[in-house]
């Protein structure tokens, strides 16, 4: 009996196929239990990162009751920024919340930081915050930033128009 070699190649692949279920088959379940290993291990992980979670919760529940006292009437400026070393510069005109969070992480946390930007300062918060060239020195940022330090409640256009800083 002559093989072909077309009949010798499968036989090898089929021997080889054979080979590996063998060896497969004769760990013993050694493979089973690096398996079911793996699972209790990752079943145990999940059960930690779910207890510092509930624990993480319980102690903002604990700082939650325990920061509650009641803050007074027009001293939430107050309580949110100066207490922090922080004014609230998205009361200038042209600052939103997101550009302020930018403007804190560049280091400006008061008006007047705000009111004292040179031009290459402006040029570079510009580009930093994504806007115009110029929309700072447009929407006067640092007249704005003076009146808010020295205390006036609405600076803006009409105290800009009227001269009333």
């Amino acid at each position: 009996m002559s093989f072909n070699l077309n009949e010798v190649a499968l036989l090898l692949v089929v021997l080889v196929i054979g080979w590996l279920l063998g060896l497969m088959m004769s760990g013993r379940g050694k493979y089973r239990r690096l398996w079911q290993d793996e699972q209790a291990v990752h079943r145990s992980a999940i059960k930690e990162r779910d207890a510092r979670i509930e624990a993480s919760h319980k102690r903002i529940a604990e700082l939650e009751r325990h920061s509650a006292a009641p803050i007074a009437v027009g001293a939430t400026t107050t309580a949110a920024g100066v207490g922090h070393g922080r004014d609230d510069l998205s009361r200038i005109s042209g600052v939103s919340q997101a550009q302020e969070s930018a403007l804190n992480e560049a280091g400006y946390h008061r008006y007047g930081q705000i009111a004292a930007l040179n031009a290459e300062q402006e040029a570079t918060l510009e580009a930093r915050l994504g806007l115009k060239p110029g929309a700072i020195a447009h929407d006067d940022w640092r007249g704005q930033a003076l009146a808010l330090e020295r205390g006036d409640s609405k600076p803006g256009l009409l105290s800009r128009l009227t001269g009333s800083h």
